[in-house]
């Protein structure tokens, strides 16, 4: 019996010719292909004449299709894992899987591909030695808006995936914090209507003032300028503040030197000076 293997495969984030020849070379090869959405994968296998069998491998049948698929490898077939585009197991189903060959020692190969990430950030022209991918931002405003204020503390550069549907109020959100960091929206990357936009979220709201947002986007947000520290005398002033509120002067002090990034110490120190005097 030949032994299986699971290949992890890379397909185009849109345009049909970004895939490698070694990609398509294992799509013919192997014995059975799990698909994200088995009808958008067989366009692109029609494309390239390629008649391997498909099954479906999504969000809502996850668990128990990295069982069967994992039994077929374990049973010496060789089955390739795909989204509907770029890298399966990021932002898309596929960890389940890798993880269920992984842990009974079968053989995992991945096979590179495009990325909507890389692919995002390289159009951005921003300063990105360091960045944070971040996904999709939660549905909720408030649990939203608190992501994102976290986000835009940690003074890194973010990059966020977004749905037509919600594009507008995330950058409104952004807005409203008073972000003036530059946005940069990569919309239908490698596609007909493949769109760059840059500016402040303000700028990028007025945009989208006159037309409906459509397709897949990808946002990038710049890294933020250093920010001028706060003088320990005002940062006494907010532990007090707290105290008075009825927080507990351990929780105030901390509460304070982890939003001013600073230490304890220098906090507790100050607000005890401030007291004696």
């Amino acid at each position: 019996m030949s032994e299986g293997k699971l290949f992890l495969v890379g397909t185009p984030i849109g345009n049909l010719e970004d895939i490698t020849m070694r990609a398509l070379r294992i799509l013919r090869e192997v014995d059975l292909i799990a698909a994200e959405d088995t009808r958008h994968t067989r366009k692109l296998l029609s494309h390239y004449d390629i008649h391997t069998p498909l099954v479906s491998y999504r969000a809502h049948n996850e668990k128990e299709k990295a069982e069967e698929i994992t039994a077929n490898v374990e049973s010496g077939k060789r089955v390739a894992l795909v989204s509907d585009a770029g890298m399966p197991g990021v932002s898309d189903p596929g960890f389940r899987v890798v993880a269920e060959c992984a842990g009974r020692g079968l053989p995992v190969e991945v096979v590179p591909g495009p990325s909507s990430v890389s692919a995002a950030l390289a159009l951005a022209g921003l300063p990105l030695s360091r960045f944070r991918y971040e996904g999709f931002l939660p549905e909720k405003q408030a649990q939203r808006r608190s992501r994102l204020l976290h986000l835009l503390r940690e003074n890194e550069a973010f990059l966020l995936f977004e749905a037509p549907h919600r594009i507008l109020a995330t950058l409104e959100d952004l807005a409203d914090m008073g972000s003036e960091r530059q946005v940069v929206i990569a919309r239908e990357m490698t596609k007909v209507h493949e769109e760059v936009l840059r500016g402040t979220a303000r700028d990028l709201l007025q945009a989208f003032k006159d037309r409906k947002p459509r397709g897949e986007f990808v946002i990038i947000v710049a890294p933020g300028g250093e920010r001028e520290a706060e003088p320990l005398e005002d940062l006494a002033d907010q532990v007090g503040s707290l105290i008075e509120e009825g927080m507990p002067a351990r929780e105030a002090v901390k509460a304070v030197a982890q939003k001013a990034r600073v230490s304890q110490r220098d906090v507790y120190t100050a607000w005890l000076d401030k007291k004696k005097n």
